[in-house]
């Protein structure tokens, strides 16, 4: 563990952790001192991976499998996190599905399933979670967007739409929970996963200013600092972390105190 634990004595609901970007910001709050509730929707190993991994770290962990896109769900996962730990000071919300499909031919379904892991999954846990992000004095919300929701996507409406719409959740959020809580955005540029299938299209044709894939460690150290408590005046904000060249996305946003 390192030495810098600024997380300490907090507890973190981190969706979607199973693996990838998730895995890399629950191992990264743990680093920091934090103990992690590790969701997932149906993977039990891979949430019962990362959080062994946390506990060969020396971390505190919970995993939990859960459906955010499901109220009852989305309150028994926070729930759990409050029976082993006594609090919730931060929630990332990273659970999404990303599939892609023609505007043609994609149903309402189709559609509905997507926002709901995604935007309705961040409604619900930052309802469930509400009561106990204000009695902590520092709760944090980070939600995971994406470049997509700024740039566009093709086959990818459902995806668009709902990362787009974490941003003006994200914005609306900031006010209405300030000042106690402040809620901002990751939004992650081309960044090196395990996927199922071949690369999205977007990434297949999209370069980079620096001539390779962004890592998730690099994401989770964004929100690493965002959840702490250097990063109390920032609220509603989006960090776009990408280097992605062309005209949609140029601004690159530096980390303080560079990637853990």
């Amino acid at each position: 563990m390192s030495e810098d634990r600024e997380l300490s004595g907090r507890v973190a609901i981190v969706t979607g952790a199973g693996r990838n970007i998730g895995r890399a910001i629950a191992l990264a709050l743990a680093e920091g001192g934090a103990a992690i509730v590790v969701n997932g929707r149906s993977d039990r190993a891979s949430v019962d991976g990362v959080a062994a991994e946390i506990a060969a770290q020396g971390g505190e962990s919970l995993a939990v499998l859960a459906d955010v896109s499901d109220e009852a769900a989305a309150g028994h996962l926070i729930a759990a996190g409050v029976e082993r730990f006594g609090r919730i000071d931060i929630l990332v919300n990273n659970a999404a599905t990303r599939p892609e499909k023609p505007f043609a031919s994609m149903s309402f379904a189709d559609f509905r399933q997507v926002t709901g892991v995604i935007l309705d999954g961040a409604f619900l846990t930052a309802k469930a979670a509400l009561p106990h992000l204000e009695r902590s004095g520092a709760g944090a919300i980070v939600n995971i967007g994406g470049m997509s929701g700024h740039t566009g996507a093709k086959g990818r409406a459902h995806v668009v739409a709902a990362k787009a719409g974490l941003v003006g959740l994200t914005k609306a959020l900031a006010h209405d929970l300030a000042p106690g809580i402040t809620v901002n955005c990751v939004a992650p540029g081309i960044i090196a996963t395990v996927r199922k299938g071949p690369a999205p299209l977007h990434h297949q044709t999209a370069k980079t200013l620096a001539g390779r894939q962004g890592l998730p460690e690099e994401i989770a150290a964004a929100v690493r600092f965002l959840a702490g408590p250097g990063a109390r005046y920032i609220t509603g904000q989006t960090l776009q972390l990408s280097s992605l060249s062309g005209p949609d996305l140029k601004v690159r946003f530096p980390i303080p105190g560079g990637s853990r």
